[in-house]
């Protein structure tokens, strides 16, 4: 008797969910020899609607839990996605056509990325706040605080789990809520990263993963009211600039594509998307 294969269809990450798209559209996500690896949904404007959404309701709670406890969540993530590593090695490999060695060393810095971050969660407050000199008797003290809502387009064509934790990890590390548009041609090992978060600690909404086209998502995410900041890592490829101009009206942040530098672990990435609270108390004279 010959057994038919159930090819998996790939859905988006919301709220800790996995739905389809509301417009139920999909698409063909092909290897690199042009075979079928599987179907992808193509999340709509609605669906990042609802991304946002989910991102928002997701930030009080995870802004407010302590910088130890987002670190040992990070952590947490590396460990599991540590476990599935066969996984996602096979789903880079066949996705991307790339040798076993370079898929596995892909997975293995992505890893690593992800516990590089959970290391900075409760010192880089410490390292980009300042205790400010004042003439009179304050004290005066600068703090670095998460922005909210970053929406972010990971890197298009290659790199496609590095790309996606590099964007993501140092986003949600200060307790912000990210939605992230994936590789639109590998989106696989970013829905399977998204499997590795639902059974992680990471709580619900604080991670969006969206499949489909950036160039059709990317200018509602940057004119949304309700996203703070615009990670463009991965809009090579777009025409950021009128990004910028759309991510203006609302008075977004925006940080520009890193022309290459995708998997390059920086304190910048994280204080990237941080605003500076600066709080001035009385000095007793006692």
């Amino acid at each position: 008797m010959t057994r038919l294969v159930v090819p998996k269809t790939y859905k988006l990450f919301i709220g800790g969910a996995f739905p389809r798209s509301e417009s139920g559209r999909s698409y063909e996500v092909v290897a690199a020899d042009g075979g079928f690896l599987a179907n992808a949904s193509k999340a709509s404007r609605k669906d990042a609607r609802d991304a946002v959404v989910a991102a928002r309701k997701a930030v009080p709670g995870w802004s407010g839990t302590t910088a130890y406890n987002r670190g040992q969540v990070l952590y947490r993530v590396a460990e599991l996605l540590e476990g599935r590593r066969d996984q996602f090695v096979q789903e880079v490999r066949a996705s991307e056509g790339l040798s076993k060695r370079d898929a596995a060393a892909q997975v293995e810095d992505a890893v690593d990325t992800w516990v590089w971050y959970a290391g900075w969660a409760d010192k880089f407050a410490q390292v980009t706040g300042n205790a400010n000199p004042v003439a009179g008797p304050f004290f005066n003290i600068s703090v670095p605080e998460p922005t909210g809502v970053v929406a972010a387009i990971a890197p298009q064509g290659e790199l496609s789990l590095l790309g996606v934790v590099a964007v993501v990890a140092p986003a949600i590390v200060s307790g912000n809520a990210v939605v992230v548009v994936a590789d639109e041609r590998h989106p696989l090992s970013a829905i399977s990263l998204a499997e590795v978060l639902a059974t992680s600690d990471v709580p619900a909404g604080v991670v969006n993963v969206l499949t489909g086209s950036p160039a059709e998502m990317a200018p509602w995410l940057a004119s949304h009211a309700d996203v703070n900041a615009l990670d463009l890592t991965g809009a090579d490829e777009l025409d950021w600039v009128d990004l910028q101009i759309a991510a203006a009206e609302t008075l977004k942040r925006v940080r520009p594509p890193d022309g290459g530098a995708v998997g390059v672990r920086s304190l910048e990435r994280i204080t990237a998307f941080t605003e500076t609270k600066t709080i001035w108390h009385t000095m007793s004279m006692r």
